[in-house]
């Protein structure tokens, strides 16, 4: 980024977020024309147009965290593996998480091959649909379980000495020490809401997800470090290569879930919800590159501790959603909230240190 850029706060807001206007944009015209070639009128097409535009607001609003922490991580990659990530990754991130992955999981569902699920939600989306909604459970337990593992790594951590809300985090670093405190603590979670299930057999299937989830954590941490370490042996890079860009990308999806379920929602058309999911992780990785290259952590230090929060709120959600339906707009404002605040509170800290 160029010095006059950085000095032009609007050029700066165009450097950062070009792709995803340009993106935002043509998803939108091939939404218009999905639209049209599925009604065959203007108001079908205006309203396919509408909820394109919705569900990529959706996405934003529920992944503004995923942003922060992806930041977190990704400041101390090299430059090869940061370049990969926002590249390789938003094809992970839009084919996999928002056409792959929801096609997986009728394919498992039904019992049926990729191609016969990719047909299925093409000729019969209401059926697709309805898969997909039978599928939440074991969604909601594994992305919950990895979530709050996600969440509580950040505070559980002896070598954390900046703290938000201190009465809290200080213990919670103190307690760091006690090993495998925290995976006590998702294991208590797990059985909490595995009894609160309406029939055994819905037990059984959140505690086995619940469980998937919290091995697929572990099994992310132990391989990224081994694939760094050796990363680094071989050619004398720092941590943060391959082993980071594969724990970036599982934590990318385990956030994509719930916006992937709700989009089914707003419409049942698996190319409308891939282009407005796409879209709104295209400004994802646009607030990614943004919060990295000025650094912003830096500058509001309290924001990841927001973040971080924000992760627990939506796994507690998550296995809330196991028993009850939450409306998305409450997913989405919990996370908002919790940064917002602390936003507000690294403002306050900021005008105090100069005052």
């Amino acid at each position: 980024m160029s010095v006059d850029t950085a000095r032009q706060p609007g050029g700066t807001v165009l450097h950062h977020f070009r792709w995803s206007f340009i993106i935002t944009a043509l998803g939108l015209l091939l939404g218009a024309v999905v639209g049209w070639n599925a009604t065959g009128t203007i108001r079908g097409t205006l309203m396919i147009f509408f909820i394109c535009a919705v569900l990529a607001v959706l996405e934003i609003s529920l992944s503004f965290d995923n942003a922060i922490v992806n930041a977190n991580k990704l400041k101390s990659m090299t430059p090869k593996w940061q370049r990969r990530f926002l590249t390789w990754g938003i094809l992970i991130a839009v084919f996999g998480m928002r056409i792959v992955f929801p096609l997986a999981i009728v394919a498992l569902a039904a019992q049926i091959g990729p191609w016969q699920a990719l047909m299925l939600a093409l000729a019969e989306p209401g059926e697709y649909a309805r898969i997909m909604h039978g599928a939440h459970l074991s969604i909601a337990a594994f992305g919950g379980a990895f979530l709050m593992m996600v969440g509580l790594s950040f505070f559980f951590d002896r070598e954390k000495d900046e703290h938000w809300v201190r009465w809290i985090e200080a213990r919670m670093a103190n307690a760091a020490g006690i090993r495998g405190f925290e995976i006590m603590i998702v294991l208590v979670l797990i059985l909490v809401f595995a009894s609160l299930q309406a029939t055994a057999d819905d037990s059984d299937v959140f505690f086995g997800s619940a469980i998937w989830g919290l091995l697929t954590f572990l099994v992310v941490e132990v391989l990224g470090a081994l694939l760094d370490s050796s990363s680094a042996a071989l050619e004398g890079a720092a941590k943060g290569g391959l082993g980071a860009f594969l724990y970036l990308e599982v934590l990318d999806a385990s956030f994509s879930f719930d916006g992937v379920i709700g989009a089914f929602a707003l419409s049942q058309n698996l190319l409308v919800i891939a282009i407005g999911l796409g879209i709104g992780a295209m400004y994802v990785r646009s607030m990614t590159i943004m919060l990295v290259e000025r650094g912003t952590l830096k500058q509001y230090c309290y924001l990841e501790h927001g973040a971080f929060y924000a992760i627990i709120v939506l796994s507690i959600i998550m296995f809330v959603q196991s028993i009850v339906h939450v409306p998305e707009i409450v997913t989405g404002l919990g996370g908002v909230t919790m940064i917002g605040l602390a936003f507000w509170s690294s403002v306050r800290r900021n005008c105090a240190a100069t005052a």
